[in-house]
């Protein structure tokens, strides 16, 4: 069985150390903080200007000046900054982030992402996307296997335009999780009743398989 929206969330909490600083990008990664594991101490960074982002609000409780990136709204801690955009730019291109867990559309096997437009398709921008990947020391993508029509998202080459080159370290999809080093790609871990036969059908990139899996 394969995973879900939430067991990919929770899989990607894991990656999660204690002090570490974290910005979850829209869409599957914002559910991660639902998942992180106790005793993990972690600050969380919107690039509009929010340093220490707490859990979602209670339906009748929510502020909406309060919002992240993705304009969901979302509260505040007691440890809660907030802060220009420019200063959150810069905490981010300057190396200061330690996390970012993102979705994509596409990733190649050798860890180029595209996340942020469809040719053809009206979007908002790039948003922070190309900064996070530039900037950020570990970069995690969630994502759905494959796209709604079958065809593979973890590919050879990335068709769509690219956010960022050689950027990805791990991919976790429905089926399973994959490391991405100069070596290439290797798939670390398997989804519930998915067989490794199953994850070679559904995706185009080549990728070795780990010892322990076999």
């Amino acid at each position: 069985m394969a995973w879900t929206r939430e067991d990919m969330a929770r899989r990607a909490a894991q990656e999660l150390r204690n002090g570490y600083y974290v910005n979850l990008g829209i869409g599957i990664p914002t559910l991660v903080a639902n998942f992180i594991p106790d005793g993990v101490d972690v600050t969380l960074q919107s690039e509009n200007g929010m340093l220490g982002m707490g859990p979602f609000p209670y339906e009748g409780e929510a502020d909406p000046d309060l919002i992240n990136a993705g304009k969901q709204t979302i509260t505040e801690l007691n440890r809660t900054s907030y802060f220009s955009s420019a200063d959150s730019f810069a905490m981010i291109r300057g190396g200061h982030i330690d996390l970012s867990i993102l979705g994509a559309m596409q990733v190649s096997e050798k860890g180029d992402l595209a996340n942020w437009m469809i040719p053809g398709k009206m979007v908002k921008g790039m948003g922070g996307a190309m900064d996070l990947v530039a900037g950020v020391k570990k970069v995690v993508v969630i994502m759905d296997h494959n796209a709604r029509d079958g065809s593979a998202k973890f590919i050879k080459e990335c068709t769509l335009p690219l956010t960022g080159v050689n950027v990805v370290d791990m991919i976790i999809s429905d089926v399973g999780v994959f490391l991405i080093t100069d070596d290439g790609a290797t798939l670390i871990e398997l989804a519930p009743n998915i067989s490794i036969s199953d994850v070679q059908e559904r995706t185009e990139a080549n990728f070795k398989i780990d010892k322990q899996l076999l």
